[in-house]
């Protein structure tokens, strides 16, 4: 899973989330620092109005919470989901004895690969996807 930092600065980006079921995400707020959620359609479900998104906690597994509006819920893809958002530029992720490296690169330039360096898969996939989103923004 990436930090809620990593997770801010895509959304920040302009990294939409479109909720499914096993999403995490957590809730920037200090009463809640440190919880992450699932969503699963038996406790916590999107549920779609005109209005925008709300993920539901049914139940009484989140006793303290009925819902909460996208906007105020921060999605912390998964490394598959973000493997797959870097589409056709990702190229390798491999690992050393102290990080993970994904590498990126267009077909189309030969001199556009990038290396992507973090302590966790998750977040190096997180880091080229950043730029990715940046670069398509410009």
């Amino acid at each position: 899973m990436i930090s809620p930092d990593l997770a801010g600065r895509l959304r920040d980006a302009g990294l939409t989330w479109r909720p499914a079921p096993a999403d995490q995400f957590t809730i920037p707020q200090p009463e809640l620092s440190g919880q992450v959620f699932t969503l699963s359609d038996m406790t916590i479900e999107a549920h779609e109005y005109p209005s925008g998104t709300i993920l539901g906690f049914n139940g009484t597994t989140e006793w303290a919470l009925d819902s909460v509006t996208l906007e105020n819920a921060l999605w912390l893809p998964r490394e598959d989901q973000l493997r797959e958002l870097l589409g056709g530029t990702f190229r390798s992720l491999d690992r050393d004895v102290n990080s993970y490296r994904v590498w990126t690169g267009d077909d189309a330039e030969e001199e556009s690969e990038q290396i992507y360096t973090a302590d966790t898969a998750a977040d190096a996939y997180a880091l080229a996807l950043l730029t990715l989103i940046s670069r398509s923004t410009d």
